[in-house]
């Protein structure tokens, strides 16, 4: 028995279509095999060679359009940039490795650093009761065990007599001349100075001499004066100074 459809089809020429689905052939009479294949329908995309379709080509890849010396030149090249990627990752991660290490150290010389310094003052102390003979007993064992720990974090106690002042490392309270000393020297020493690796926590305060060839002339002209007074009344000199 025929069918037919209405205009509008998806042929799109608006007649109609007519489609023999009888399952008796009217002419020989015999019974009609089914059809096992059905025909693709249109605008479905299943052409024969389309993606998706069985039996269909898959897509070239665009490397096997060029020779294999091409193909070379092309992972070389990928290669490079991929190390050279590589390389300034690792590059980068060393140096952030520095960076932290570097600041780990320093902040932990600041704590350090602010430790010791609350305890100058004790150190400062027990230098003074050993000085005095106070330093026994119980309060020796204490005070040796405190200097111990200091020295264990890296405090190192400097300012002698005699060295060499620095302004850098010394700070002067007193200040004369000496026939003793070639230079400016540390003739005595008030309060001893600490450093923490090449931090100083206090300088050295300390009375510092100069040659007397330093002295300035004012100065010296007035020493010079008072020594020829002084000659003039222990009745060895006389001044040659005339009388007005």
């Amino acid at each position: 028995m025929t069918e037919p459809t209405r205009p509008g089809s998806e042929f799109g020429d608006g007649e109609p279509v007519v489609r023999d689905k009888r399952r008796i052939d009217p002419e020989t009479g015999r019974l009609r095999e089914p059809s096992s294949e059905a025909p693709p329908a249109p605008g479905s995309g299943a052409a024969a060679g389309m993606p998706g379709t069985p039996g269909a080509q898959p897509p070239r890849d665009p490397s096997d359009l060029i020779g294999p010396s091409a193909q070379e030149a092309l992972l070389t090249e990928a290669l490079a940039e991929r190390t050279a990627d590589l390389q300034r990752l690792q590059a980068e991660y060393v140096n952030y490795k520095r960076r932290v290490d570097r600041d780990r150290e320093a902040n932990r010389e600041l704590v350090i650093g602010s430790v010791l310094t609350e305890l100058l003052q004790t150190l400062d102390d027990i230098g003074r009761a050993r000085e005095a003979g106070e330093l026994e007993g119980a309060f020796k064992a204490v005070a040796e065990s405190v200097e111990r720990v200091t020295e264990k974090l890296g405090l190192v106690k400097y300012g002698e007599v005699g060295d060499h002042f620095d302004p850098r490392i010394h700070e002067a309270l007193l200040h004369n001349y000496s026939d003793e000393v070639d230079g400016p020297t540390a003739t005595l020493v008030m309060q001893p100075g600490y450093r923490l690796g090449e931090r100083i926590l206090r300088p050295a305060r300390v009375a510092v001499s100069e040659p007397t060839e330093q002295l300035p002339a004012e100065a010296a002209g007035a020493d010079q004066a008072g020594d020829v007074e002084e000659t003039g009344d222990n009745g060895q000199g006389s001044s040659d100074k005339p009388v007005e």
